[in-house]
């Protein structure tokens, strides 16, 4: 009998190679230069049983939106055979937002369903008033973009294209999007041939049987080492900017002989602006922030998810209720339900946490029409992680929950209608301390045509904390500019137009320093 590691190895690698896969056969470079997608496999029952190194965000979200496709379907009387593939965006079921486009295909031998392959990748452009679809003036999820429930875009191996054609006509970018598609589509069949083969090898019940005990064995090694922190509840506060206002964003994390339990109880509701999180994204957040504080090599799969428990009052900040708009909880709220999980256990586990990093993904999106065609551009800037014990630490890298490279300058330029003129590291943004923060980036650039921009940010008012007596990071700016030599400086939520020759300046958030300066 084969061990049930090299099939559980064997699957995890399954999910890098439809990673790869991905990326190679996309379009747009969000996805085929920075990589903003992600892949897993799981069982017959939805249960998450590898997935690759990819995108946080993504990544915890998978056991909410999985689960909430499978009992979809079911409700609707949906079922999914050999050669079929769904395809929805619908935060409220995939558990990230709209511009995630989730792909789901299931697994069958011999007739039998063995389990699902599903990837999600982060489209530039899904429809809505704004480039990019992740809209600072959204008062409801209609304003960002077209919302696709679950529905079959693939069926006996053949792909429906009457269904594509209703998703790209609400596209900006349909001929980018479609290549985007058709690459999920592609990395999923890729990891049905991968499952099969292996099933092939090493027969369908091992196979089976290594999923459970790898998901088993996840649980153990999980609880043996969340059984080394202090047993008690841990609180914190932290805040999200809207206008004027700071919103607080409140948790209780509990640590005990069965896990950890997030309780988000006193955090504020939810608001008609693009910063609520759908529940998805908030247990994505925790769970990160748990698995990152456990050193062992801990398989990230069902075992270890089920430790985790996260309660998110309905109709708050971190558990919206539709038609609530949600694009930049995603990529924002996110951020601030990290750092304020890793602020709590800080009082658990004071010689483990960091301090904190940017916070922020510094969403860029512009776009408009140039030489009669639309464009649409998304990219995130990177920050400064947090100084950390015995470490200081990194500079200009992505933080947190996500995970994806830059956009090259050179792709940028040849394919939109910008110039960059400036790209370094914003020296002295980290804050001081034993142990200094990484400091934050500095990119520009101008654009050559008429073009609208919005900007998704934070840590523009509150600052990147710092821990154990060191000094907070600087707090992020972005400024225009114009042509005519005025300057603008933005909010971190803003939509403006701007001229040929106007530039843009980025400065995102360093680091926190960890403990008192020498």
């Amino acid at each position: 009998m084969v061990s049930w590691e090299i099939i559980y190895r064997a699957s995890v690698f399954i999910a890098e190679e439809m990673g790869v896969a991905l990326k190679r056969s996309a379009f747009s470079p969000n996805i085929r230069e920075r990589m903003d997608h992600s892949c897993a496999i799981t069982d017959a029952e939805g249960n998450i049983v590898a997935q690759a190194e990819h995108i946080p965000v993504h990544l915890g979200s998978f056991r909410v939106g999985v689960k909430n496709l499978l009992n979809w379907l079911s409700r609707e009387g949906v079922e999914l055979g050999p050669g079929d593939a769904v395809i929805l965006n619908d935060p409220y079921i995939s558990g990230t937002h709209l511009n995630d486009v989730m792909v789901m295909q299931p697994i069958y031998h011999g007739g039998k369903l063995v389990g699902y392959v599903v990837n999600k990748a982060h489209h530039v452009d899904v429809g809505g008033p704004v480039p990019g679809s992740i809209n600072p003036s959204a008062r409801t999820i209609y304003e960002e973009g077209i919302v696709i429930p679950p529905v079959k875009v693939m069926e006996h191996g053949e792909v429906k294209r009457d269904i594509l054609n209703i998703i790209l006509s609400n596209f900006k970018t349909p001929e980018t999007a479609l290549g985007d598609i058709m690459a999920q589509l592609s990395a999923n069949s890729v990891g049905v041939s991968r499952v099969l083969e292996l099933i092939n090898k090493y027969g369908v019940d091992d196979v089976l049987r290594a999923w459970r005990e790898s998901i088993e064995y996840g649980r153990r090694l999980s609880l043996m080492e969340i059984s080394k922190w202090p047993r008690g509840d841990y609180e914190a506060i932290d805040y999200m900017e809207l206008g004027n206002e700071l919103l607080p964003i409140r948790v209780r994390v509990t640590i005990n002989d069965s896990g950890v339990t997030a309780d988000f109880t006193g955090t504020h509701e939810q608001v008609g602006a693009p910063i609520n999180a759908v529940y998805g994204v908030t247990y994505s957040a925790v769970s990160f922030t748990i698995r990152s504080l456990i050193q062992a090599d801990v398989p990230t799969n069902e075992g270890f998810y089920s430790l985790i428990s996260v309660v998110a009052p309905e109709g708050s900040l971190v558990n919206p209720r539709k038609p609530a708009p949600v694009s930049g909880g995603n990529v924002e709220t996110t951020q601030r339900i990290a750092d304020v999980v890793f602020r709590a256990l800080a009082n658990a586990l004071p010689n483990k946490v960091p301090a904190a990093g940017s916070g922020t993904m510094m969403n860029i999106m512009i776009g408009g029409v140039y030489r009669g065609s639309y464009w649409a551009y998304y990219e995130t800037v990177g920050g400064g992680t947090g100084g950390r014990p015995g470490k200081p630490g990194v500079s200009g890298v992505h933080v947190n929950m996500t995970n994806t490279l830059n956009t090259p300058i050179e792709i940028a330029e040849r394919q939109y209608p910008l110039l960059f003129t400036g790209y370094r590291i914003r020296e002295g943004s980290g804050g001081n301390g034993r142990y200094r923060g990484g400091d934050g980036i500095i990119r520009s650039f101008e654009v050559l045509s008429p073009a609208t921009l919005s900007i998704m940010a934070e840590r523009f008012r509150t600052s990147p904390w710092g821990l154990n007596g060191g000094e907070d990071g600087k707090p992020g700016r972005v400024i225009i500019r114009r042509v005519d030599g005025r300057i603008e400086e933005l909010p971190s939520k803003v939509t403006v137009d701007l001229k040929p020759g106007d530039e843009v300046i980025v400065e995102t958030p360093g680091g926190g320093g960890w403990g008192k300066p020498n």
